[in-house]
C-alpha cells in the first residue's frame, strides 16, 4: 500500500482494477458477473477489518468511540460477509440466478 491507496472506496478500486483483472478471470472460467458480486463482497470486507478500515475510520470520527468497541460492534457483520463468501463458492448460482435470469 503506497501514499493514500486506502482512502479509496470499493467502487473505485473495483473500476481501477478491473481493466487488468477482468480479462484473467475471463480466461479461468469464471462468469464476470459473479467474480463482480465476489471482489465487492470481499472489499466490503477489508473496509470493516482493522486497523486501517476505511468505514471504522469514519465511524471512529462520527461517534468518538474507540476503534475497538466499534470492530467489536462491527464483527457479527463481518460473519456475514465471510459467510457470503463461503455461499459465493459453494453456490455460485444463487448469486448469479436474478442476473441470468434477466439475460436470457
Amino acid at each position: 500500500m503506497t501514499g493514500n491507496d486506502w482512502l479509496l472506496d470499493g467502487v473505485s478500486i473495483l473500476v481501477q482494477s478491473s481493466a487488468v483483472v477482468l480479462p484473467m478471470t475471463d480466461a479461468a472460467g469464471n462468469d464476470p458477473v459473479w467474480f463482480g458480486i465476489y471482489a465487492m463482497i470481499v472489499i466490503q470486507c477489508a473496509q470493516i477489518t482493522p486497523p486501517v478500515g476505511f468505514n471504522l475510520i469514519v465511524l471512529k470520527s462520527m461517534t468518538g468511540r474507540g476503534i475497538g468497541e466499534i470492530a467489536a460492534a462491527v464483527f457479527p457483520f463481518l460473519c456475514l460477509l465471510l459467510f457470503a463468501i463461503v455461499l459465493i463458492f459453494l453456490f455460485p448460482g444463487i448469486f448469479t440466478f436474478l442476473p441470468d435470469l434477466m439475460l436470457n
